[in-house]
């Protein structure tokens, strides 16, 4: 698939780039999508909800009322989880949510998220380029000539460049990543992907290893 290259203020440079169909042309597989934006989601749980079981409460453990005579149910003590304040039962308990996945898996489902969005047409690829220094309005000016500033983005960049990121992370819709950090859940949680040249080497190298 062949993509015309713009520059950084949106207008062609009369290059174009192939985009490897062995990353961004394979048949989806949804079941491989489905399995890493779960793991992708369940590795962002904390796991530390907790609440207290009668043995935690801090309470007497005085038996409440003689056990018969009473015309009432039996009770122990106030810390019984029948009673309001006392412990819970079977209530949540700090836990590790994040599970694995074959490396292979999680391969195939990072090209079938770039297949969706190739096959959509919303993948768009700049020339290699960087800023001058740290400043917001110099990546609202990168989105807006690319008439993208109503959408999300998700602009991937060959190795880390402080200067691009530090000039996004104040951007709600933008995000900024490298190649190795890509993730089958931004990809599809972007409306357009943003590639630079280099990265479309950088993307096909790591997927030939």
């Amino acid at each position: 698939m062949e993509v015309k290259v713009v520059n950084i203020s949106g207008k062609e440079t009369g290059a174009k780039v192939q985009l490897p169909d062995a990353i961004f042309a394979v048949e989806p597989n949804d079941h491989a999508i489905y399995l890493d934006v779960k793991q992708y989601l369940a590795n962002q749980r904390q796991g530390t909800h907790k609440s207290k079981q009668r043995n935690e409460i801090a309470g007497s453990t005085r038996k409440l009322y003689k056990q018969k005579g009473t015309g009432g149910a039996r009770a122990g003590s106030i810390k019984s989880p029948l009673f309001n304040g006392g412990g819970r039962i079977f209530g949540p308990q700090p836990r590790d949510y994040s599970f694995k996945l074959n490396k292979k898996l999680k391969a195939l489902a990072r090209k079938s998220a770039l297949s969706y969005k190739a096959k959509d047409n919303n993948i768009m690829v700049l020339e290699d380029f960087t800023f001058d220094s740290v400043k917001t309005k110099s990546y609202l000016k990168l989105v807006n000539d690319l008439n993208l500033a109503d959408q999300k983005t998700l602009l991937v960049l060959p190795s880390d460049n402080s200067t691009i990121y530090l000039s996004s992370r104040n951007i709600k819709s933008a995000k900024v990543v490298t190649a190795a950090q890509l993730n089958t859940y931004d990809v599809l949680n972007a409306g357009t992907l943003i590639l630079t040249t280099e990265t479309v080497k950088t993307l096909e190298e790591a997927f030939a290893k």
